[in-house]
């Protein structure tokens, strides 16, 4: 069995909180927003999610890395968060069928870590403080030149990165039997999501964050998804621009997560940033519609603001957060358009919200026959 060596580690907070603990992943120093996710399972899935692109996630889970890593478990095709925190790393693995340690995979893949620090007492804190940057380090003790290089990361809100994490050319993916022709906005797409259209008969089209409307209709869908991604909604320009035009067509729209905000702020509803996010797989939601409860997945930091949907003349929400009362679904009373801040395609689980599929297939459905008449 391979032996790993490790070297004392720093995590430094914006406010000038400071833990020690140990290496983990590649010898280095990262920076990004922390956040803590309270999942139990799924750390692959987490870590190659691009809606954490240029975060250091938190992990409340007490052992990090026990199943090891293997490709089927990915979101993507590159691990996408700046840093992990853990308490206890395990740099070897128990299931017979991985792949690979998560430290080689880290190492493999330029991820700087820590451990064995008191992640309760770190998430407590950044629970009451907020969401802030961090920097974590283990190639260096210097407090000082730390804080320098934190200094100058830069903040979550006005950040547009789905530019970053986006596919750079379009793409297609089919079923054996077409019934349906999706075009598909990458803001930071997940592959469980695809699964899930190519699943239920759709042939889809992955088009680059910045395609305008226009390239998109030339294919002639039959209706449109915006994904989840990383960022600021409302610094998402060219999606919300695109978003705008796919309404006026009057075509099927799903949107999820980012993708829901960006439908929010089509409409002219703003985003804001929240005090911590959401980010885990037991998060209570209610369908307002059909009344029944939900125990989702989520991760996101920013959020639709209620105050402005009260009195808005064409959308309504449809799923609240029963945490906090947060907007968790809208969608548009003219159009056959709707969205949900969570991720109905949660992988490893859970699948309670997977119907959102079915009934955007129902709208497609829908939407063809009409045309026929």
């Amino acid at each position: 069995m391979k032996k790993y060596t490790t070297t004392e580690a720093i995590l430094l907070l914006e406010d000038g909180t400071l833990f020690k603990g140990k290496s983990l992943g590649l010898i280095g120093t990262s920076g990004g927003e922390l956040c803590f996710n309270t999942g139990m399972t799924g750390y692959q899935e987490i870590f190659t999610d691009p809606s954490y692109f240029g975060q250091i996630v938190v992990t409340t889970v007490s052992h990090v890395g026990n199943y090891g890593v293997q490709h089927e478990e990915v979101e993507s095709d590159n691990v996408q968060i700046r840093g992990l925190v853990c308490k206890e790393f395990s740099h070897h693995f128990s299931r017979n069928t991985a792949e690979g340690s998560l430290q080689e995979y880290f190492e493999k893949a330029g991820i700087v870590g820590i451990c064995e620090i008191d992640t309760r007492s770190l998430v407590r804190h950044i629970r009451d403080k907020g969401a802030m940057n961090a920097i974590i380090s283990s190639e260096t003790t210097d407090v000082e030149e730390l804080r320098t290089k934190l200094a100058g990361i830069p903040s979550m809100a006005g950040l547009e990165l789905s530019s970053q994490v986006s596919t750079k050319a379009t793409y297609d993916l089919k079923p054996e039997e077409v019934k349906y022709r999706v075009a598909v906005l990458d803001l930071g797409i997940k592959k469980n999501i695809i699964k899930n259209l190519v699943s239920r008969g759709c042939e889809v089209k992955i088009f680059p964050y910045n395609t305008s409307f226009e390239v998109m209709e030339q294919w002639n869908p039959d209706g449109y998804f915006i994904s989840n991604g990383p960022g600021d909604p409302a610094a998402t320009v060219d999606a919300v621009n695109s978003v705008r035009k796919m309404l006026e067509k009057k075509k099927p729209l799903f949107g999820i997560c980012l993708g829901h905000q960006v439908l929010a702020e089509a409409n002219g509803i703003a985003t804001y940033k929240m005090h911590n996010g959401h980010r885990g797989l037991n998060h209570p939601v209610k369908n307002l519609i059909t009344g029944r409860c939900e125990v989702t997945s989520q991760n996101h930091g920013f959020v639709v603001d209620a105050d402005q949907l009260k009195n808005h003349p064409d959308v309504e929400v449809t799923h609240i957060n029963l945490n906090d009362n947060t907007i968790e679904g809208i969608r548009l009373r003219t159009k056959p358009a709707f969205s949900v801040q969570y991720h109905p395609e949660s992988s490893p689980g859970p699948h309670d919200s997977e119907y959102l599929f079915d009934d955007f297939v129902a709208l497609l459905e829908q939407n063809k026959n009409q045309v026929k008449l």
